[in-house]
C-alpha cells in the first residue's frame, strides 16, 4: 500500500523558514516522480515544485523560486521542501504527491497518491 505522510507544517512570521517532510512508503522512491502542491481557500491547487531523482530534474512555480528548495532521499524514502523567507500568500496546506517516473515535464503530470496535507500558515 503507497502512504504519503507530510510533516513540518506550522505558524511561521513573515520571513521566516520551514521544511516540509514527505515520507514515502510502499514504493520504490526512485521509480517515482514527488510533487508538493499546495491549496489556499477559496483557491485551486497548484504545483508548487517537483522532483524526479531519475532525470534528476526539478521544478518550482515562479513564486517561490529562489526562496524554497525541493530535494529527495530515496535511502530514506522521504522528500523534503525547504521553505525560507516566507510570505503570507505561502499560507496554505501542503500536499506531497506521487506518481510513477515519466519523462513529461513533472508540473504537467497526473499524480495518483497523495498524503493528507499539513497546513502552513505566514502571518505578517
Amino acid at each position: 500500500e503507497v502512504q504519503l505522510v507530510e510533516s513540518g507544517g506550522g505558524l511561521v512570521q513573515a520571513g521566516g523558514s520551514l521544511t516540509l517532510s514527505c515520507a514515502a512508503s510502499g514504493f520504490i522512491f526512485d521509480d517515482y516522480t514527488i510533487g508538493w502542491f499546495r491549496q489556499a481557500p477559496g483557491k485551486e491547487r497548484e504545483v508548487v515544485s517537483c522532483i524526479s531523482s531519475r532525470a534528476g530534474n526539478t521544478y518550482y512555480v515562479d513564486s517561490v523560486k529562489g526562496r524554497f528548495t525541493i530535494s529527495s532521499d530515496n535511502a530514506k524514502n522521504t522528500a523534503l521542501l525547504q521553505m525560507n523567507s516566507l510570505k503570507p500568500e505561502d499560507t496554505a496546506v501542503y500536499y506531497c504527491a506521487a506518481v510513477t517516473y515519466s519523462d513529461y515535464a513533472c508540473y504537467r503530470l497526473e499524480y495518483d497518491y497523495w498524503g493528507q496535507g499539513t497546513q502552513v500558515t505566514v502571518s505578517s
